[in-house]
């Protein structure tokens, strides 16, 4: 294929950066520019809420400049995202429409999820990921809003959790104060040894031990070209090698600590809380290994338009990815069982057999399986009203990989699951329409497939789904009674005829021994 060039344009908390990419078939993507300038607009969003028009003004020139930089390298395409410091603002609207008006740029913003999973796709495209993941890992993600970390164990993940302790963020908490304390680090230690203490306790045993950190954030190449014993670039290291250097930064100001990292602003105040984040986070997970893959959400969309545009591919499964952390959050809430896997097995048939009828495809199926794994998590809150528990923890929980209308998604087809479907009109504001009629086809084949094993006791082999003229026939052989089931499927069969025209039918093959 002919050479494309493609820029990544990404808004942060105080940075905003360009990056310039070739991709062609051969050498797949190569970096062949990268801009970053200074932009402090969290100190905005943090402590008021709104980007000031001074700020805004600045980032619009800013942005105009890149336009021209691109123009001179004919960049074919461009994708241009901003973070939660312009989506959590109160006039993003604003914000977004002169962007576009003085630049002729479009930018969209990103949720945490998919700016966490986009940076994510951009590791794990790295040689030697899947490798760092094979035994114990965390992934560490740490930017100024906010860190996210996502645990592996056995190459499968287990949880991902999302810390509001940004770099930046940490210092607008302080900013109070920062002029009249002696060592701010001292505070700062504090702020982040309270919220670590909650994940360690959740999510971490005693003695536990995470073997490999996989480390994203900024003035990490810095330290590990001065761990370097040659000064070159390194992106593996020795844990105790990484802390004890750490170490020797600890008390230090931030002139020192800027003039021993040789940071071009010798007042760069985010080098503090920086240090203080890596150092407690790799102590914390007593690891053997700290990588440092130097990847940035700029990689990960190059990677996420190469990968869309069938440029380059991954061995990696991303869809596994979401799937082991859907079971870990069922076994989390006691919620895992053969009712659970018989459940997606049975979804997944009714899916499958019905293409042609609901015209869904295989992100859909997914997102089918993931709300099949977790439709009775809330029943670790509340027996009673399992189905509404059931929407708060799955929208409240970090998936990576599905983006935050997907968990809402996921989340309202299992709350659709035992409760009636609410008219679109109450929904508006939380899904488009599309995705309302997506809700409603998956909750529909997902109270089928309950229906089917309503009493948890998988009564049913050979389980064989056919559409024919009007019906869907649901052939199963048994040895069982399962007059319960058939009364619960004939119950919940009138929803099911008005989403997709079609009526499921059971069956029965009764099997002798």
């Amino acid at each position: 294929m002919a050479i494309t060039t493609f820029a990544a344009i990404y808004i942060g908390s105080y940075e905003v950066s360009l990056k310039i990419f070739e991709l062609s078939g051969k050498k797949k993507i190569r970096e062949i520019d990268h801009i970053r300038t200074r932009l402090e607009l969290g100190r905005d969003t943090f402590h008021s809420g709104v980007i000031g028009s001074d700020l805004v003004d600045e980032l619009c020139m800013i942005l105009a400049d890149f336009a021209r930089i691109m123009q001179g390298y004919k960049v074919k395409d461009y994708r241009a995202f901003a973070g939660n410091v312009v989506g959590e603002a109160k006039n993003m609207l604003f914000i977004l429409d002169q962007i576009t008006t003085q630049t002729g740029l479009h930018v969209a913003t990103l949720s945490n999820s998919e700016r966490r999973f986009l940076t994510y796709k951009g590791v794990a495209a790295r040689p030697g990921f899947d490798k760092m993941t094979k035994d114990s890992a965390a992934v560490i993600d740490v930017g100024g809003g906010s860190l996210q970390i996502t645990l592996f164990i056995n190459g499968r993940v287990v949880t991902t959790q999302h810390l509001a302790i940004g770099t930046m963020r940490l210092m607008e908490m302080l900013s109070d104060i920062e002029h009249n304390v002696l060592h701010l680090e001292n505070q700062l230690e504090e702020l982040v040894d309270k919220e670590l203490a909650v994940f360690l306790a959740q999510y971490m045993h005693p003695g536990e031990e995470i073997k490999n950190v996989i480390l994203m954030g900024d003035y990490i190449a810095e330290i590990m070209r001065k761990i370097s014993r040659n000064g070159e670039e390194m992106h593996e290291v020795e844990a105790t090698r990484f802390i004890n250097f750490l170490k020797k930064l600890d008390k230090k100001s931030v002139e020192e600590i800027s003039e021993i990292l040789n940071l071009s602003n010798e007042k760069d105040i985010l080098v503090l809380p920086s240090v203080i984040l890596y150092a407690k986070l790799t102590q914390a997970m007593h690891a053997q290994t700290i990588w440092f893959p130097d990847v940035d959400t700029s990689d990960g969309i190059v990677y996420d338009y190469a990968q869309t545009h069938k440029i380059v591919r991954t061995s990696h499964d991303f869809d596994e990815d979401i799937l082991s952390a859907a079971k870990n959050m069922s076994m989390r809430y006691m919620s895992y069982s053969q009712h659970i896997d018989a459940l997606t097995d049975m979804s997944v048939l009714l899916f499958d057999a019905m293409k042609k009828i609901h015209g869904m495809g295989k992100r859909e199926r997914l997102l089918l399986k993931v709300a099949a794994m977790l439709h009775d998590c809330g029943k670790y809150i509340s027996l009673a009203n399992s189905a509404i528990c059931a929407y708060q923890i799955i929208r409240a929980t970090e998936i990576i990989g599905l983006t935050h209308l997907e968990r809402e998604m996921v989340a309202s087809v299992v709350l659709y699951n035992s409760t009636p479907l609410d008219p679109y009109e109450e929904l508006a504001d939380r899904m488009d329409q599309h995705s309302y009629l997506v809700v409603a086809k998956l909750a529909a084949i997902l109270r089928v497939a309950n229906a089917m094993d309503r009493s948890h006791r998988q009564k049913f082999k050979n389980v064989r789904v056919v559409l024919k003229n009007k019906q869907l026939v649901i052939t199963i052989e048994t040895m069982s009674d399962i007059a319960l089931e058939k009364g619960l499927l004939a119950a919940k069969s009138n929803a099911f005829e008005s989403i997709f025209g079609i009526k499921p039918v059971m069956k029965e093959k009764r099997v002798y021994t």
